[in-house]
């Protein structure tokens, strides 16, 4: 009985000394109180907030190298190319080809596009606007050719216009411009001629109707 009350008076001390002194499980552990100071730092918040835009603008940029694609040759391309070839060689002067054979010819590679264009309204009325001029004026022979070229592709056949596009056009138009660059090469008498300042425009834009025709055929 005496034991049991000494066991019981020591543990009540030893409670009420835990409860006097701070309760610490290390000497150099200190609990510190959170502040708002040490919550929220506005300078804090934005270098940190200017440093996460840096780098999301660093992952944005990349640092790997950059490849730049040139843009592909296609058909269309190429139909553009030789249609305006043909049209400098209608108007061109150091040449001395049969220009009409350039009607047809521009009949065959008309891009789709512009193909389209001549045969909707803009096209029709250009067409009849042209055809009132020429009907009360006169208009030299360079300047009929155009106006030609767009009757001819308004009034083209369906089978013809199947044509265009296919491989049987492409033969069509390579026959039309290797016999013009046959004319303009023996027309004018040298390679060196042919090269002249008066004629290198010609001769350019013979070149590129037969080479397009070429590189279709590839």
């Amino acid at each position: 009985m005496l034991t049991t009350t000494t066991t019981h008076t020591f543990s009540t001390s030893s409670i009420l000394f835990c409860c006097n002194k701070p309760f610490n499980l290390h000497p150099s552990v200190h609990l510190r109180r959170p502040t708002n100071l040490h919550l929220f730092n506005p300078l804090r918040s934005f270098v940190e907030s200017r440093g996460d835009l840096g780098m999301k603008l660093k992952l944005k940029r990349g640092f790997g190298p950059v490849c730049y694609s040139a843009p592909p040759v296609t058909a269309t391309n190429l139909q553009w190319i030789c249609t305006i070839s043909s049209a400098v060689l209608m108007f061109a002067k150091g040449t001395a080809i049969q220009k009409s054979f350039l009607v047809p010819f521009i009949a065959l590679q008309a891009p789709a596009s512009l193909v389209s264009w001549i045969k909707g309204e803009y096209g029709i009325w250009t067409a009849f606007l042209a055809l009132l001029v020429r009907l009360f004026f006169y208009i030299p022979g360079e300047l009929e050719l155009p106006f030609i070229a767009l009757l001819m592709v308004i009034l083209l056949p369906h089978q013809i216009a199947n044509l265009r596009g296919r491989q049987e056009g492409v033969v069509l138009s390579l026959v039309i411009a290797a016999f013009l660059a046959f004319q303009h090469f023996t027309r004018i008498g040298s390679l060196r001629r042919a090269f002249d300042q008066g004629s290198i425009i010609a001769t350019l834009a013979v070149l590129c109707i037969v080479t397009v025709p070429c590189v279709l055929l590839i």
